[in-house]
């Protein structure tokens, strides 16, 4: 929040406070006080801030469960002064349907903020210092005060019902609608969240296999092998990835022998084996050797529909599509050809 003494000459200039005309001037505005009738438990109070004041007076409720949700109770339960333009709980129930329970998401607290700060004013301003005009708030917009006679109203659609409410760190006056700052889009907090999946980031390579039951294996093997970070990282890789049932084809001992710690080297060449840098689909697949992110070529050959490395594995599912590359399935676990698994 700025200084005091800045704000002080803010609202002073906004407001024209009586002292700063001269009294000779018949053509000054009256002094107006707005009106007085407050809601039923609203009575003036010296003691305690405004957030007591509030919290004490079940007409702000609601204003009371925002301040809670937005984390100002503390700002607002500081030394000041402030000017505070408390919305009843009655001006809350006329937003439109769903607004208020929008705002009260964790998602939208930053709006909900701004809404709460632009009824609040720095420093004290009791009701007969009031005059028509613009008035800058903590929220950083401005509000405009209209005077009419013995009514006071805000942005043209918020009156003021009662006035000098006082609380020890500043003064409220109660308005019977809400204030939007311009800052904030209402169409944007109620419209329904997105259904179109394609709109939908998917997760990286390891989470898409992480999250289907028949890539444990090779899940379990990425992560003894220490190649989660790799295979989460930006890319993109193109993974041909083998099945549950492709692993169990291998030889248990070889298995076993693969997840202990001092094989974890010979683990990850099998697995960077069957990774390959870039994004490479279905459609842009061709015969020929492809380098792997091992070192090792894979030979891929082409048959009819099918598509196979190294002459033993099959791709049996493709393109399935992840944030940092493509999944290929695969029917076989392939081994790089300078690997000598009798050596384990």
């Amino acid at each position: 929040m700025k200084k005091r003494t800045v704000a002080a000459a803010m609202i002073a200039a906004s407001l024209v406070i009586a002292a700063c005309g001269d009294d000779s001037d018949d053509s000054r505005p009256a002094e107006t006080t707005p009106a007085t009738e407050a809601p039923s438990e609203t009575t003036p109070a010296a003691e305690g801030t405004i957030v007591d004041v509030a919290a004490g007076n079940s007409n702000f409720s609601t204003l009371v469960a925002t301040v809670d949700a937005a984390g100002l109770v503390e700002v607002l339960s500081s030394e000041g002064p402030f000017t505070v333009f408390a919305p009843t709980n009655d001006a809350f129930a006329a937003l439109p349907a769903g607004l208020l329970d929008a705002l009260l998401l964790p998602e939208n607290k930053d709006a909900l903020t701004s809404i709460l700060t632009y009824h609040v004013v720095e420093g004290a301003v009791p009701a007969a210092q009031v005059r028509p005009g613009t008035i800058p708030t903590v929220e950083g917009s401005t509000v405009e005060l209209a005077v009419d006679g013995s009514s006071v109203t805000l942005n043209g659609s918020s009156n003021v019902i009662a006035t000098d409410v006082m609380a020890s760190n500043g003064v409220i006056h109660v308005i019977d609608a809400v204030l939007v700052p311009p800052t904030v889009d209402l169409e944007a907090l109620l419209a329904p969240p997105s259904t179109d999946a394609a709109a939908e980031e998917p997760g990286t390579i390891v989470d898409i296999a992480a999250g289907n039951p028949d890539f444990s294996t090779l899940v379990a093997a990425v992560e003894a092998a220490g190649l989660v970070e790799v295979l989460s990282g930006e890319g993109p890789f193109t993974v041909f990835a083998p099945t549950n049932d492709a692993f169990a084809a291998l030889d248990p001992a070889v298995i076993e022998a693969l997840l202990l710690p001092e094989n974890q080297e010979t683990l990850a060449a099998i697995l960077t084996y069957h990774v390959v840098a870039g994004e490479v689909f279905a459609a842009d697949v061709t015969e020929g050797d492809v380098p792997s992110v091992q070192g090792d070529p894979i030979t891929i050959t082409i048959d009819g529909e099918t598509v196979v490395l190294n002459g033993s594995a099959n791709v049996i599912a493709t393109d399935i599509d992840a944030s940092n590359g493509v999944i290929h399935v695969i029917d076989a676990v392939i081994l790089p050809p300078s690997l000598d698994l009798s050596t384990l």
